[in-house]
C-alpha cells in the first residue's frame, strides 16, 4: 500500500472512493490534472476535465496519463509543450498506455497518439504530436490547395515522398488528400474567388480594357489568356485574368471570336469594354471581328476608333528580331570566338595579355548569350565589340584561331547593337512599372519613330536597308495606335497637347497641323460622347430578341436612343452660349510642373470634382494596356508555351489554376 493521506469522496456513479493526497510518489506535473483515488484495492487516476478513469498505480507510470492530457477534448491546449518536454528530459518517449479497466479504454489509448519515426532516429522517435481539438482540418486542406495554386505546384505534389514525409512529421493526423481531391478543392476555391471578381467588376465606375495573350502547347491547341485592365474607385490601375481559353488552332477566326465573346458575356462585360490589346499577329483579325460585333450593338465609344490596340513590346521585339537576323552570318563567328578564348585557363590568360596590349581590361564580361533572348545576344555582341582589337591580336599570334568577324562585320555589329539598345531602353522603362498607365508611351514611341526616320536616310546601305524593313512593322503599329497614344498623353496634365505639338512636326513635316487637328477633334468628340452619357449605360434589356415587341412601349432603349440626339443638341448649344466645359478649363490652365515622382492617377483622383466628365475620359483611356508582355518575357524571341504539367490538365482545371493564382497574388499584394 502506498503512503499518503486518503480522503473519502463520492463519484458521479454513486461509488464512494478514497482520494490520495500528498503522496511522495506524486511528483509528475500530470497529477495537477488528475485525482488519484482508491477503488477497492486498485488505485485509479481520474481526469479532472473529462472524468475518465485510468490506471493510477505506481507501477503504471505516468506516460499514459500525459498522453491522455494531450488529447483530452475538455482540456485546453496549455502546457502541452511542458508535458512533452518532461518526457524528453527523463530520457524516455511518451508511450501508449494500457490500463486494466476494460477493452474500451485500451482501444482509446491506442488511438490517442501517433509516434512519428524519421530515419529511425531515437530523438525524433520521441517527438509526439498532440491532437488539438481546435484544428480546422477542412481549412487546412483548403490552405494546401491555395498553396498549390499560388506557387504553381503540380497537383500530384501530395504524392511526392518528400512532401508526404514532411506533412506526416509535422502533423501525423492530417488527412493528405489525393490529387483528384486537391483538384476539387482548387476548383471550389476558383468558384469562390471568381464570384468576388465578378462583383468587383460589376461595381466599377468606368470602362474595362482587355488584353489577349496567346500561349501555345505541344498539341494542336492555342490558349487565349484574357486579362482585364481597369482603374478602380481609388484611382488605382488593376489587372485581373478573367479566362484561359483552350481553342483548337484549326478553328476559324470567327469561331475564335465566338469563344472570346462567350467569355465576355459570361462575365457580363461585353457592354463595358473600351479597348482590346493583342500581342500576336494571329489575334489581330479576331480582335477586329469582336470590334465589329460590339459596334453593331452600339457598345463602343467613338465607333471603336480606340478599341483595337497592338502590344508595343511585341512590335519592338519583332523589330529587334529583324536586327538580329541581319547578323545571321556574324553572330556564330562571335560565339565561336568567345568559346575559343574561354576554352582553357591558358587560353584565357593569353587573351588577357592581348587585351592589355589593346588597353582593355578583361575579359570579365565576355560570355555566351541565351539564344532565346535578344537582349542577351545584344549584351554578348557589345562585350565582344569591346575586345575587337584583342581578337585581332589573337588572330595574328595564334594560327589555330580561325573564326573571327571581319572589320566590315564588326561595323555591322556596332550598328545593330545601336538599334537594339534603343529598343532595350524603352522595354526596360516599360518593365520597371508593373501596371504602367497609357500616358507614358507616346514620347517613347515617338523617339523610336524619329530614330527610324534617321536610320532610313543613312548613307550606309546596311543601316538604311535594315531600317526600312523594321519600319514596315512599325508603320503598321503607328497607324493603328498613334491616336490612342496621343489622347493618352493629352490626359497627362504635364503635357496636354504640347507634346503632340512638339513631336508631330518632326514626324509628319508639313502635314503635321492636319494631324494635330485630327487628334483635337477626336478628343472633343470623345468628350462630347461622355457628356451625353456612356453607350447603353442605363440600358440592361439584353439582345433585341429577348425584349418584348409591344409597339406601345415607349420606355427603355428606344426612347433613350431618340433623346440622345436632343442631349447632343443641348450640349452643343450650351457650349455656344459661353459656358466653359471641363475640357475648356483643362486646356486653358497651365501645365502641371514635371516631377520625377508624379503619379497621373493621383492627380486625376484629386481633380475629379473639378473635371467630372474629363476624369471619366481619363479613367477609360489611361487604363488601356499598351503593352501586355511581362517583365520576364519582354525580350523573348519565341512564343510563350505551357509546361508539361499544366498542358496535361483538363481545360477547366487549367483555367481555374491560372485565374485563381492571379487573383490570390493580387489579393496578397493589395
Amino acid at each position: 500500500m502506498e503512503s499518503g493521506v486518503h480522503v473519502k469522496m463520492e463519484l458521479s456513479d454513486g461509488d464512494e472512493v478514497e482520494v490520495a493526497y500528498h503522496s511522495s510518489r506524486l511528483t509528475s506535473v500530470v497529477w495537477n490534472d488528475f485525482d488519484r483515488v482508491k477503488k477497492g484495492e486498485v488505485l485509479v487516476a481520474i481526469c479532472k476535465h473529462c472524468k475518465k478513469r485510468m490506471s493510477g498505480s505506481g507501477t503504471s507510470g505516468t506516460s499514459h496519463l500525459r498522453n491522455h492530457l494531450m488529447r483530452c477534448r475538455r482540456r485546453g491546449n496549455h502546457d502541452v509543450g511542458q508535458l512533452v518536454s518532461r518526457g524528453k528530459k527523463r530520457g524516455r518517449p511518451p508511450s501508449l498506455g494500457s490500463t486494466s479497466f476494460g477493452q474500451d479504454e485500451i482501444k482509446d489509448e491506442a488511438l490517442s497518439l501517433a509516434i512519428v519515426k524519421a530515419d529511425e532516429s531515437p530523438e525524433e522517435d520521441a517527438m509526439v504530436t498532440a491532437v488539438n481539438s481546435n484544428i480546422d482540418w477542412r481549412r487546412s486542406q483548403f490552405d494546401l490547395a491555395r498553396m498549390i495554386i499560388l506557387h504553381g505546384y503540380p497537383l500530384n505534389i501530395v504524392e511526392h515522398i518528400g512532401f508526404k514525409r514532411f506533412v506526416k512529421n509535422v502533423q501525423p493526423l492530417f488527412d493528405l488528400r489525393t490529387p483528384n481531391k486537391v483538384e476539387d478543392d482548387c476548383l471550389e476555391i476558383y468558384e469562390k474567388e471568381k464570384q468576388k471578381v465578378f462583383e468587383m467588376l460589376d461595381k466599377l465606375p468606368g470602362k474595362i480594357s482587355l488584353s489577349v495573350d496567346v500561349c501555345t502547347c505541344f498539341d494542336s491547341y492555342l490558349y487565349f489568356s484574357l486579362c482585364s485592365c481597369f482603374i478602380n474607385d481609388s484611382w488605382q490601375l488593376r489587372k485581373k485574368i478573367l479566362s484561359f481559353l483552350k481553342v483548337d488552332s484549326s478553328h476559324t477566326e470567327d469561331m475564335q471570336a465566338d469563344s472570346i465573346m462567350g467569355c465576355l458575356m459570361g462575365w457580363d462585360i461585353d457592354r463595358k469594354l473600351f479597348s482590346m490589346t493583342s500581342d500576336h499577329s494571329s489575334t489581330n483579325t479576331v480582335v477586329s471581328k469582336i470590334k465589329d460585333r460590339l459596334i453593331q450593338n452600339s457598345f463602343l465609344f467613338g465607333k471603336g476608333q480606340l478599341f483595337d490596340v497592338q502590344c508595343v513590346a511585341n512590335v519592338l521585339n519583332r523589330m529587334a528580331e529583324h536586327a538580329i537576323e541581319s547578323l545571321h552570318e556574324v553572330i556564330p563567328k562571335v560565339r565561336e570566338s568567345i568559346r575559343y578564348v574561354k576554352s582553357s585557363k591558358l587560353m584565357l590568360e593569353k587573351f588577357k595579355k592581348m587585351s592589355q596590349k589593346d588597353n582593355v581590361e578583361g575579359p570579365k564580361c565576355l560570355s555566351l548569350d541565351n539564344r532565346l533572348r535578344w537582349d542577351s545576344t545584344c549584351r554578348m555582341l557589345e562585350a565582344a565589340l569591346v575586345y575587337k582589337g584583342a581578337f585581332s591580336l589573337l588572330r595574328e599570334n595564334d594560327l589555330k584561331f580561325t573564326s573571327w568577324p571581319s572589320d566590315t562585320e564588326w561595323e555591322k555589329v556596332g550598328s545593330v547593337t545601336g538599334f537594339l539598345n534603343v529598343f532595350l531602353d524603352i522595354l526596360n522603362d516599360i518593365s520597371r512599372s508593373k501596371c504602367p498607365t497609357a500616358n507614358i508611351y507616346f514620347p517613347l514611341i515617338c523617339d523610336v519613330h524619329l530614330k527610324l526616320i534617321s536610320w532610313c536616310e543613312s548613307s550606309d546601305e546596311f543601316i538604311s536597308s535594315l531600317a526600312r524593313k523594321m519600319r514596315i512593322k512599325f508603320d503598321d503599329y503607328w497607324e493603328n495606335c498613334s491616336l490612342s497614344l496621343a489622347i493618352a498623353v493629352f490626359l497627362d496634365p504635364r503635357f496636354k497637347m504640347k507634346l503632340v505639338e512638339y513631336y508631330f512636326p518632326q514626324v509628319y513635316g508639313s502635314s503635321s497641323q492636319e494631324r494635330i487637328n485630327d487628334v483635337s477633334c477626336h478628343i472633343k468628340a470623345l468628350y462630347d460622347e461622355l457628356s451625353i452619357g456612356p453607350p447603353l449605360a442605363a440600358v440592361d434589356d439584353g439582345p433585341a430578341w429577348q425584349i418584348g415587341e409591344s409597339s406601345c412601349d415607349i420606355s427603355g432603349s428606344s426612347r433613350n436612343n431618340r433623346l440622345m440626339g436632343f442631349e447632343k443638341f443641348l450640349n452643343e448649344t450650351s457650349q455656344s452660349d459661353g459656358v466653359k466645359t471641363d475640357l475648356d478649363k483643362y486646356m486653358e490652365e497651365p501645365l502641371f510642373p514635371r516631377h520625377v515622382d508624379f503619379n497621373v492617377l493621383n492627380w486625376w483622383k484629386v481633380h475629379t470634382p473639378r473635371y467630372p466628365i474629363l476624369s471619366m475620359m481619363a479613367r477609360n483611356v489611361l487604363g488601356i494596356p499598351m503593352s501586355i508582355v511581362s517583365t520576364g518575357t519582354s525580350f523573348g524571341m519565341l512564343g510563350k508555351a505551357l509546361d508539361h504539367n499544366r498542358s496535361s490538365l483538363s481545360a477547366t482545371t487549367l483555367q481555374a489554376l491560372i485565374c485563381s493564382q492571379d487573383w490570390i497574388e493580387s489579393e496578397l499584394e493589395s
